[in-house]
C-alpha cells in the first residue's frame, strides 16, 4: 500500500512539503506554519503543507482582481473552451486523483472515482452553459422602446469547501463561475489540503498551455486559525460559496451580509426516506443502505431518518439489520470495502456521543454504534454503523450527526409521515419509495416535502449535476451546479433602449416645461 500511495503522489506532483498558495500558474512560497495531512485510513502522514497567511491572501486578492478585468473580456464560449480543456485534463488524472481523495478523506475508492467524474461532468455541463447565458426581452409600455435583461460577470468568487467532498464542490462552483466570466479563490478544508493542491497542479497545465495570466483560479490553503474572517469580510469578493455546518454557515452569512455581499450556503441536512405500504422494498433497502453508510455517513445528503409505515416496519427493520451484517469495513483503497473510516478521531467521538444520547433519550440501538479496534483499524477512525429506533422529537434526531447513525421511525398515515419528515430544522434532500401515484404526487406537491431536493424511488444521496443542488431552512437556501444556478455567479442588468424621436415617460407621467 505504501508503494501505491507513493506512486499516486508522484503522478499528482505532490511533494513531501508543498506550498498552499497558488495563483493558477504560479506557486509562491506560503508564509504560514506547516500542516501535516494524515490519512484516516491508516493514520500515516501523507505530506505537509505550508499554509497561506492573511498577507498571502491579500497578495492573491490583488492578482485575482487584475485577472478578472482581463478574463471578463473573453467571449463566454472561449471561456468555455478553457473549461473543456480542464475536463480533458481531469480525465487523464481520474485514477490517481480518485485514489488521493479516497486516501486523504477516507471514502472508498469507487466514491473517490465518482467524485472526480463529477468534476469532469460539471466541466462538460459548463461548456454547454457558456453558450446559453440567456437574458430576456420584454415588451415596453412606451412606443419605440425595447426592454431586455442581460447577465454580466460578477467578479471574484470565494469558494470554501468541506472535507467530505474535497474536489467536486469546488468544481461545481469554479467551472460555472469561469464560464460566467468570474475568477475564483478557493479555501479548502484544512483536513484535505493535498486534494486541493493536486487539483491546482492539474489545472495549471491548462492555464499555462493557453498563455492565461495569473489570478484566474487561485488557492489559499490554510486552517481557519491562519486565515478566517478576512476571507468573508473582504468587500472585493462579491460572492462567497460556503459548504459546511449550519452553525458556521450562519456566521458566514452574517459576516458577508453585513457588507451586503452574496452567499451560496450549502449547510446541514437531516434527510429522510419515507417507505410506504406500496414501496418496492428491494429498491428501498438498497437505497437506504448506500444513503446511510456511503462516505461513512459524511455526506450532507446522507440518509439519517427512515420513516416507515407500520405495516412494513418490522420487515424493513429486519432487512436492514441483515444488510448491515454484510458490510465490509476497512481500508478505503481495498476494492472489497463498503465503508471506510470517519475523517478523524473527533468525528468518531461525536458519533459515539450521539449513540449515548440516543440511549439517554429513550431510543434503542439495534446494531453497531461502537468503535472498531485491532488490526486494520489502528488510525482510531473506524466505527460500526448504527441503526436506532427513535422518536422524531428527540433532540439528537433533530440535530445532524455527521456519521453513520440511522434512525427508524414508524408512521400510520401519509399525512403523519410528511409531518414527521418536515419536522426538523434542515431541508436538504428527501425521498419516498412508493408505486402509488397519489402518494408520490402528494410528496412532491406544495403540501409535501419541504426540501430543496425531493425524489421518488431513489435515495437521498447522489444528486446529478444537471439539477440545481441545495436546500431550504437551516440548509441555507443556496443552489449550485446545474439548472439555472449559473445566474447567481453573474450580475443581472435591465436595459431600456429608446429608438424613437420622442421621450415618453413610464406610467404615463407628463412632465413638460
Amino acid at each position: 500500500m505504501e508503494e501505491q500511495i507513493g506512486k499516486i503522489l508522484k503522478e499528482l506532483d505532490i511533494h513531501p512539503e508543498n506550498s498552499g498558495l497558488c495563483t493558477g500558474t504560479k506557486w509562491p512560497e506560503a508564509g504560514g506554519d506547516l500542516l501535516v495531512s494524515y490519512s484516516p485510513a491508516d493514520g500515516r502522514a501523507i505530506a505537509s503543507i505550508k499554509q497561506a497567511t492573511v498577507d498571502n491572501f491579500q497578495d492573491v486578492m490583488e492578482i485575482a482582481s487584475g485577472a478578472f478585468l482581463e478574463w471578463r473580456k473573453k467571449p463566454a464560449p472561449l471561456r468555455g473552451e478553457i473549461v473543456r480543456q480542464i475536463g480533458l485534463e481531469l480525465r487523464k488524472f481520474k485514477e490517481p486523483l480518485g485514489k488521493l481523495v479516497s486516501y486523504e478523506m477516507g471514502k472508498i475508492y469507487q466514491e473517490g472515482l465518482g467524485e472526480v467524474q463529477e468534476m469532469i461532468d460539471i466541466c462538460d455541463f459548463a461548456v454547454g452553459q457558456s453558450r446559453q447565458l440567456y437574458g430576456f426581452t420584454m415588451h415596453s409600455e412606451r412606443p419605440n422602446h425595447r426592454v431586455y435583461d442581460q447577465y454580466h460577470p460578477l467578479g471574484i468568487v470565494g469558494v470554501v469547501s468541506a472535507f467530505n467532498f474535497p474536489v467536486a464542490v469546488w468544481a461545481w462552483n469554479a467551472m460555472i463561475a469561469l464560464v460566467a466570466g468570474d475568477v475564483v479563490i478557493w479555501k479548502p478544508s484544512s483536513k484535505v489540503l493535498l486534494c486541493a493542491i493536486a487539483v491546482h497542479k492539474i489545472v495549471a497545465r491548462v492555464l499555462e498551455r493557453n498563455g492565461l495570466p495569473e489570478g484566474i483560479l487561485n488557492l489559499v490553503a490554510a486552517s481557519s486559525r491562519n486565515l478566517g474572517d478576512e476571507f468573508f469580510t473582504d468587500k472585493r469578493i462579491p460572492l462567497i460559496s460556503f459548504t459546511g455546518s449550519t452553525r458556521i454557515g450562519k456566521r458566514v452569512g452574517q459576516l458577508v451580509g453585513e457588507r451586503l455581499g452574496r452567499t451560496i450556503l450549502e449547510l446541514g441536512g437531516n434527510n429522510a426516506i419515507i417507505v410506504t405500504p406500496n414501496a418496492n422494498l428491494d429498491l428501498a433497502i438498497r437505497a437506504i443502505l448506500f444513503g446511510a453508510v456511503g462516505t461513512c455517513g459524511q455526506r450532507c445528503t446522507s440518509t439519517r431518518r427512515i420513516i416507515v409505515h407500520e405495516s412494513k416496519y418490522n420487515e424493513v427493520k429486519d432487512q436492514l439489520l441483515t444488510a448491515y451484517k454484510s458490510l465490509r469495513i476497512g481500508h478505503p483503497l481495498d476494492p472489497g470495502t463498503h465503508v471506510g473510516p470517519l475523517i478523524d478521531k473527533g468525528a468518531k467521538e461525536t458519533f459515539l456521543s450521539a449513540v449515548e444520547q440516543v440511549k439517554a433519550e429513550g431510543g434503542n440501538i439495534l446494531c453497531g454504534g461502537v468503535e472498531l479496534t485491532g488490526s486494520g483499524y489502528e488510525s482510531g477512525c473506524y466505527v460500526l454503523p448504527a441503526i436506532a429506533q427513535v422518536m422524531n422529537h428527540y433532540a439528537i434526531v433533530q440535530d445532524e450527526t455527521f456519521a453513520p447513525l440511522l434512525y427508524l421511525i414508524r408512521y400510520s398515515t401519509i399525512e403523519e409521515a410528511i409531518q414527521i419528515h418536515n419536522d426538523v430544522p434542515q431541508g436538504l434532500s428527501s425521498a419516498m419509495f412508493t408505486t402509488n401515484l397519489t402518494e408520490s404526487e402528494i410528496f412532491l406537491s406544495n403540501a409535501g416535502s419541504d426540501c430543496g431536493i425531493a425524489n421518488i424511488n431513489i435515495g437521498t444521496s447522489g444528486a446529478e449535476i444537471g439539477g440545481a443542488f441545495g436546500g431550504e431552512k437551516d440548509t441555507g437556501g443556496g443552489r449550485e451546479s446545474g439548472s439555472d444556478a449559473w445566474k447567481v455567479y453573474m450580475r443581472r442588468q435591465t436595459n431600456t433602449i429608446n429608438y424613437g424621436t420622442e421621450l415618453p415617460l413610464a406610467q404615463g407621467i407628463r412632465f413638460e416645461i
